[in-house]
């Protein structure tokens, strides 16, 4: 099962679902603003998605929090952080093949989906 992660209006997560469509890929795509992710969720994917990767430091969620709020950005505060607030998670998250993986890049897309570039 494939599924996709982010906010419909995201270059990024556009891009990755243009990509997708264009490659035939069956996936289901799940809206972090209808559905956010679940603290659990957010545990799984750090198995394969080190935090610093995960949390978005550069958007403009990340620059609202508080200084206080940006420094304890460390697990476990950090789940509850991007469970509360989706938009600090960088975009898009894919589920694919049992892994996670987060951002939007072409040849893992190709690797992943067998399409070779």
């Amino acid at each position: 099962m494939t599924v996709l992660y982010g906010i419909p209006n995201c270059d990024s997560v556009k891009k990755a679902r243009a990509y997708l469509a264009a490659h035939g890929a069956d996936y289901t795509f799940c809206d972090f603003k209808k559905t956010p992710p679940t603290t659990a969720q957010l545990e799984a994917w750090l198995a394969d998605i080190p935090l610093d990767t995960l949390l978005n430091r550069r958007g403009t969620t990340w620059r609202k929090l508080t200084p206080e709020q940006q420094a304890q950005a460390q697990e476990p505060a950090a789940l509850a952080l991007m469970a509360a607030q989706p938009s600090l998670i960088k975009r898009p998250v894919l589920e694919h093949g049992g892994r996670f993986y987060c951002g939007f890049q072409t040849a893992l897309y190709d690797q992943l989906f067998g399409t070779g570039g």
